[in-house]
Formats: structure tokens, C-alpha cells, sequence
């Protein structure tokens, strides 16, 4: 099968200058194996956080996560170097979820269908090709719904996490802010499990020279409690299989989850491309079965009780500081993985972060995953002078981050996150199918003062394709 070879690379403990070790090569197995650990390191933090918020199971997670990652190896027959952890872009659909009675259950029983709409939807794009996403999902409206999905669990940190303990949460925040923009290389990409450790030995003095808080606790009731609560870990073994659980399924949990659908087909596709950049060999050919491979993985981790999955950027930065792209690495990692899913008492230390210090992580963490909408638009080059392009977006968000809500019937509604993904992929298509059937101009929004208007529908509604039937860059498709 190619790229598991595994040609072994010079002499496998040197790169030249400019040298870089490609997906089916490897160093000496000391060295790959040594590389699988700091893969695992750099995704723990974030693979950790994710089933935590979401009130999942960590050690399941991290057992699935290596899984996800073997399988995605070999789905993409070892061309693709990524690797598959726990995926944060469900946790606002968590939150609303639990809000509406759900449990575990109904929050895996979500994930899993859209696990396996996103693997329907690499089924597409694999025989349709990888221009079908720009179509469908161009950077106007997946900038607007990654931004949404981000904003909107601004709520979960400021009445869950951040009321517990706010000046440990102010204290982490900073630390983690500092671990950010100062620190450098490897230490800057795992500056969130950085920041998550700071807190939690923040909380252990806390709670030995100051005592017990007075503070809401993890179920929202003020009292006093200690900040670390170790009795999980004390009960926890050492070595056992982690806590498995079905999945059930919900109508209207899986109405609210359906929306992240476009923001991991972006993810995926976004990371795809990055890795293609990074070893040279153009992978659009395998953006499709990418997409799948993600999607199947997350069926099968949600099926026994795990989080979603999805590429992650800590390993792809990784692998850009080390020059070393070898797919050996990440079965080493996934492999690791595995083995720490099978300490439950490991998973217990993790559970027992303190609220206050996720919420000063969630702060940054969460503004981290809204301003990457605005980081698509940028990139892409969207402009919002254009109405279609302002309107929808703009619609979109508030009423995601407002909590606005559609009330259909007496047992079915929609609002959040699934209502405003809604109006921002319905709102743009049809508007731009509307001033296209107009063909007229429009005045452009937002415009500070210009004044070169010329009455262009293709300049300034962003209706209008160019000749060749392209779209036009300032309608928000890619250029």
C-alpha cells in the first residue's frame, strides 16, 4: 500500500539544510517514535478540553482519537500526515444540547449523524472534485459560520466556567495569553496545555493556603468547595478500558448540530491543502476521501461514547517546525494514544480541572475559533462593501450569538448556531441568485467615504460572474 513503505531516509538521524523526510519515508524508529510523543503532546491539551467541556470521557477520547488517526492513515493510503483528535467544534452544540434536557447520549447520537453526513459529504467531493466546495461553501458564509460557532459559547465561559473561580480564571487567561505570543516553536503550540497545567497548580496552592472557595460550583449552586476535587482520581485505576456509553438520538439535537457540518468540511479542506503546500504534492485528489476518512472516524468514536474528531493544526505546525512529514510518526502517535486511553486514572486527573481555570482557557479558546472566520475572510479577500456579502453573514451572527430563536411548532424550533448557519448558507445563495436574476447594481454598504462607484453589478453587488463563468472575488468565492 503506498506510503507505508517507509523508506528509511539518509542515514535516518540527519537532515541537511532545506532536507524535509516525506509521507512514506522515516528517521530510525528511536527517532520516529520519539517524534510520535511530541505529536501526542502537542494534541493532548486541546483532545483533553474538548471531552471535558462537552462532559465526555477524556481517556475515551484520546483511546479514539488514536484509532481515528490509523484509520485515516489508511483511508488515505498514507498520503495525507495528519493527525484525527477530539473536535472543539461541537462544544457550543454541547451546551445547547444539555440546555434542552440532553445527556451524553443524545450529544453523541448528533455528532455521529453528522459524522456520517460529513462522510456522504466526502463521498461528493470525491467524485465531483474539490471545486465543489468553493461552490457550495465559498469563504463569505464558512468565515460566518466558523464565527458563529465560536461567539456563540461566549455564554458557556461567562455563566459556567469563569463564575467558579474568577481570579484564577483571570490568572490563567493572562498566562495563557503570555504563553502565546511570547514563547516560541514547539512551546508556543502547546501553550493551551500549558496554560491549562498553570491554572490547575495555581488551584492546588489555592486550595492549601487559602482554603475552601464560596463560589458557584460545577452544577452552578454557590457554596463552599474546594477548588480541585481528587476523589475521581482516587478511585480511578491504573490501568482499564475507559467509560463506553450508546449513542440515542434526537430530532431536535441533531437540528442543532447539523450546522458544524459546514465549518469541518472547511477544516478539513483547509488542513488538506496546508499539508499539499507543506510536502509539495498536490493532494486535491484526496481532499474527498479525506473528508471521509474524518467523517467515518467520528461515526465510530461517537458510536461507543466519544467526541467527534477532526485534523488537527498543533500536529500540522509540528510537523512545519521538524521538517519530518512521515505518517510512521503519526502511527507512533496514534499508538501512544491508545495506550494512555488505557489509564482511566489519568483521565480522572484531567477531569478534575477546576472550572475557574477553564474558564480563563475558553476565553481565549473560543475567541480563537470565532476570529478564524474573520481570518478565512481576510485571506480570501471577502468584502463586505458588497451587500450579499455583509447581509447574510451579518444576520447570520447576530442571531447565533444572540440566541435568537424560530419557533415552528410547540415541540420544534430553531435558534443558535443551527438557526444562523441557516440564514448565512440560505441567505447568501438565494440573495445571489436574486440580484443575478435582477441584474442591476447596488450602492456598496460600508463603503468609509468612497466615492468610485461606476454602477458595476460586477463590482459592487458581488452578483455578477466574470466571462469565464468564474465567480467574481469580491462575491466571497475564492479567487
Amino acid at each position: 500500500m503506498a506510503g507505508f513503505g517507509w523508506k528509511l531516509h539518509g542515514d535516518g538521524r540527519h537532515l541537511r539544510p532545506g532536507e524535509v523526510v516525506r509521507p512514506g519515508e522515516r528517521l530510525t524508529w528511536g527517532r520516529t517514535i520519539a517524534l510520535g510523543a511530541q505529536h501526542v503532546v502537542s494534541m493532548i491539551g486541546a483532545c483533553f478540553v474538548a471531552p471535558v467541556l462537552m462532559g465526555l470521557d477524556p481517556g475515551l477520547a484520546l483511546m479514539a482519537s488514536g484509532v481515528a488517526t490509523v484509520l485515516f492513515l489508511v483511508m488515505t493510503r498514507g498520503r495525507i500526515p495528519s493527525y484525527l483528535g477530539s473536535s472543539l467544534s461541537f462544544v457550543g452544540v454541547s451546551a445547547v444540547i444539555a440546555g434542552q434536557g440532553g445527556d451524553a447520549g443524545t450529544l453523541t447520537g448528533a455528532m455521529l449523524v453528522v459524522g456520517a453526513c460529513l462522510a456522504g459529504c466526502g463521498i461528493v467531493i470525491h467524485v465531483l472534485g474539490a471545486r465543489v466546495i468553493h461552490a457550495v461553501l465559498p469563504p463569505v458564509v464558512t468565515g460566518a459560520v466558523v464565527m458563529l460557532i465560536g461567539f456563540n459559547l461566549a455564554p458557556v465561559t461567562a455563566s459556567t466556567y469563569w463564575p467558579q473561580d474568577q481570579w484564577t480564571a483571570l490568572a490563567t487567561m493572562l498566562f495563557t495569553g503570555l504563553a502565546l505570543v511570547v514563547l516560541r516553536g514547539f512551546w508556543s503550540r502547546i501553550a493551551i496545555f500549558l496554560g491549562l497545567v498553570f491554572g490547575y497548580v495555581l488551584s492546588w496552592v489555592l486550595d492549601r493556603t487559602a482554603g475552601m472557595i464560596h463560589s458557584a460550583n460545577g452544577a452552578g449552586k454557590v457554596t463552599d468547595h474546594w477548588r480541585i476535587d481528587f476523589s475521581g482520581v482516587q478511585k480511578a485505576d491504573w490501568i482499564g478500558l475507559p467509560t463506553f456509553h450508546a449513542p440515542n438520538f434526537s430530532a431536535s439535537a441533531i437540528i442543532v448540530a447539523l450546522p458544524v457540518l459546514v465549518a469541518l468540511v472547511a477544516e478539513n479542506a483547509g488542513h488538506v491543502k496546508a499539508v499539499g503546500e507543506m510536502t509539495g504534492d498536490p493532494l486535491d485528489d484526496k481532499m474527498g476521501m479525506a473528508i471521509v476518512a474524518d467523517g467515518t472516524a467520528t461515526v465510530l468514536s461517537t458510536a461507543v461514547g466519544g467526541p467527534a474528531t477532526t485534523t488537527y493544526a498543533e500536529n500540522i505546525g509540528v510537523m512545519a517546525a521538524t521538517r519530518v512529514y512521515s505518517t510512521a510518526a503519526y502511527s507512533a502517535a496514534a499508538a501512544f494514544a491508545v495506550l494512555f486511553g488505557l489509564c482511566p486514572k489519568f483521565g480522572a486527573v484531567v477531569v478534575a480541572i477546576p472550572g475557574g481555570v477553564l474558564g480563563g482557557i475558553t476565553v481565549i479558546l473560543y475567541g480563537m475559533i470565532g476570529l478564524l472566520g474573520a481570518q478565512i475572510w481576510i485571506r480570501n479577500g471577502v468584502d463586505f462593501t458588497v451587500p450579499l456579502n455583509l447581509i447574510p453573514a451579518a444576520a447570520g451572527i447576530i442571531i447565533a450569538i444572540g440566541g435568537v430563536s424560530l419557533k415552528f411548532t410547540a415541540h420544534f424550533e430553531l435558534g443558535g448556531i443551527a438557526l444562523g448557519t441557516l440564514i448565512v448558507l440560505t441567505g447568501y445563495h438565494s440573495l445571489r441568485w436574486l440580484s443575478r436574476a435582477a441584474g442591476q447594481g447596488r450602492m456598496p454598504l460600508l463603503d468609509a467615504g468612497t466615492s468610485d462607484y461606476d454602477g458595476s453589478a460586477d463590482r459592487n453587488d458581488g452578483s455578477a460572474g466574470r466571462s469565464d463563468g468564474s465567480a467574481d472575488r469580491n462575491d466571497g468565492q475564492a479567487p
